[in-house]
């Protein structure tokens, strides 16, 4: 489906340059005022950061760079979607299955690492269809980026992007995973999800594989928000509802890898951080941070690249955060990492909608 100097937080308040000659000497109430102008301007400059922060949206999708390749070709037998006719009846149903079963079978799946997509079936033509949201050149490309010995800043191949075809493979979802209907919607309302499936996609480019979080327990505050296979399927539930689809009540579980830290630290766009006048101590930090992430390891080179961010991550507790095409520090915090499947209610129907 797919055509194939920033600033930080906030500027912080500036201190006096001392007491000049000829001036009012240094005082508690002087100083007490100070500290009240202090404490607001710098509740008011935090109050500028947005948590977690918003995911950023394009114009367009670019071509991708000839440099990034695929082991595995994004969306082989893709197929633009069809328009149903207004009366149509078209069943939804939920598809997931383990990632990379085709490779691993379900090894994954006992990890409850799971990929979620959307099927269709059309009641008057009896046809169906599979639509998902994946990485155009693997996982591994997306999380981590490529040091090139030619290039100063780290060169990212990331790109995400909706795939939607003819049939849905029973078997494949099936055997480790799930089919099951959660919704019946008109012809109309699928045209209308369609459109706004196109404008999505061509509008968020790129894939976040981590939720960041300040800890594991309920309401923790979110610093960044994932955009993987997961988040596409319930934007779309959520399109559903707001046209009017009623759900099913089916409990429905989805993937999440969480980062754990402290509040992130804003460091700055590939200009700011490996530009010409950039910080090289900080560009360097972040390309050794990124080397043992490397691909096409040796087991020797793998076990080494373990023991290097086992000490980043969890000794050091240091974490340099790519999101929204911005370099971001997170200071890691205990458990650092963690798989979850949790349930995601499905939405309910948007009643206002109709005007009811």
């Amino acid at each position: 489906m797919v055509p194939a100097a920033s600033t930080g937080p906030g500027a912080g308040v500036r201190r006096c340059a001392g007491v000049a000659l000829g001036r009012a000497p240094w005082n508690w109430g002087t100083a007490l005022l100070w500290l009240v102008a202090a404490v607001a301007a710098t509740a008011g400059s935090r109050s500028l950061r947005q948590w977690p922060v918003p995911y950023k949206r394009f114009s367009f999708r670019p071509e991708p760079d000839p440099y990034c390749q695929a082991k595995y070709t994004f969306c082989p037998t893709g197929s633009p979607i069809p328009v149903m006719k207004d009366d149509d009846v078209i069943e939804v149903f939920r598809l997931q299955a383990p990632v990379w079963e085709f490779k691993y079978g379900d090894l994954l799946g006992h990890l409850k690492i799971m990929h979620d997509a959307i099927g269709f079936r059309s009641t008057l033509t009896d046809k169906n269809y599979t639509m998902e949201w994946y990485e155009l050149f693997q996982l591994g490309n997306c999380t981590f980026p490529h040091l090139r010995p030619e290039m100063n800043a780290p060169f990212w191949c990331n790109q995400g992007a909706a795939c939607f075809f003819e049939g849905i493979d029973d078997n494949h979802w099936k055997e480790n995973g799930t089919l099951v209907l959660v919704a019946t919607i008109s012809g109309n309302m699928f045209n209308k999800m369609a459109q706004w499936v196109k404008q999505d996609n061509e509008t968020g480019i790129y894939y976040e594989t981590w939720t960041v979080q300040a800890s594991p327990e309920k309401g923790a505050e979110t610093w960044f928000e994932s955009y993987d296979c997961s988040k596409f399927v319930l934007r779309t539930y959520e399109k559903l509802a707001e046209l009017g689809a009623e759900f099913k009540k089916t409990e429905t579980n989805y993937t999440r890898i969480f980062l754990y830290s402290g509040e992130p630290t804003y460091l700055g766009n590939e200009t700011s951080v490996f530009g010409p006048t950039g910080n090289k101590t900080l560009a360097l930090a972040i390309k050794r941070f990124y080397y043992p992430f490397k691909p096409h390891l040796s087991t020797k080179e793998f076990l080494l690249s373990l023991l290097q961010i086992f000490d980043a991550v969890i000794i050091h507790r240091q974490f340099y955060l790519f999101y929204n095409f911005e370099y971001w520090f997170l200071p890691m915090k205990f458990p650092f990492i963690k798989i979850t499947y949790e349930e995601i209610p499905l939405p309910q129907r948007n009643k206002t909608y109709f005007g009811l």
